[in-house]
């Protein structure tokens, strides 16, 4: 769902899009290209249209995603999908776009090529763009998940998913990785959301609620009603 400029959530996305902007041209300033690493979901579509319009050396520039769900990229719940129809548009079309799904039939099977795609880009990433479940869980590093403790703790940059609350296998950033980002922002609206990072703030068990694993990071704080 996209929201307009005037709306709280329409100007919190105008806004996140700028400092991305800045952050990504900083970083061009010194290097010859740059990695972005966004989430998916509803709440990012606004920004993605958003930073869509912003100038940008956009051919210097490389975009990846945090998790992403093991189903083909012309399926509805596909993040590489929701990121080229709304992100890689217009002039940001000439980025530099890397799915993390491959046509193996599990993400156990595809671990290994999408490694490989990963390990030519520009590492560490200009910034992390982070979402949160109700559940508290951030990229697919979800509280019920079997695979929690290995994305949590592993040097591999990728960990092939299975989580009973959810209905696809999936492939995620291991903790590892997107620590390994100059700038980590966490995007979230709502009441609902504002409630759960407040109970994120107040503990430490990662277990619990996973988006606590970032907030040793500095980690700015994107929110709207």
């Amino acid at each position: 769902m996209s929201a307009t400029t005037d709306s709280p959530r329409g100007r919190l996305a105008a806004q996140l899009a700028e400092a991305v902007a800045e952050a990504l041209r900083a970083d061009l300033a010194t290097q010859e290209r740059a990695l972005l690493v966004v989430s998916g979901g509803s709440t990012p579509v606004p920004f993605f249209q958003a930073l869509a319009a912003c100038e940008l050396p956009w051919s210097r520039i490389d975009v990846t995603l945090a998790d992403e769900r093991w189903v083909p990229e012309s399926s509805a719940d596909s993040n590489a999908r929701l990121v080229r129809e709304h992100l890689l548009q217009g002039a940001a079309s000439r980025a530099h776009f890397v799915s993390l799904t491959t046509a193996d039939a599990t993400p156990e099977q595809g671990v290994g090529e999408v490694t490989g795609r990963l390990e030519g880009l520009a590492w560490p990433a200009s910034v992390v763009i982070l979402g949160m479940g109700g559940d508290g869980h951030t990229a697919s590093l979800f509280p019920d998940s079997r695979e929690l403790d290995l994305a949590l703790a592993t040097a591999e940059p990728l960990v092939a998913v299975r989580t009973p609350s959810q209905p696809q296998a999936r492939i995620t950033l291991s903790a590892d990785r997107l620590h390994q980002a100059r700038r980590h922002v966490l995007h979230i609206t709502g009441e609902d959301k504002r409630a759960v990072f407040a109970r994120a703030l107040s503990g430490d068990d990662t277990r619990e609620l996973p988006i606590r694993a970032f907030l040793a990071c500095p980690l700015a704080i994107y929110w709207a009603p």
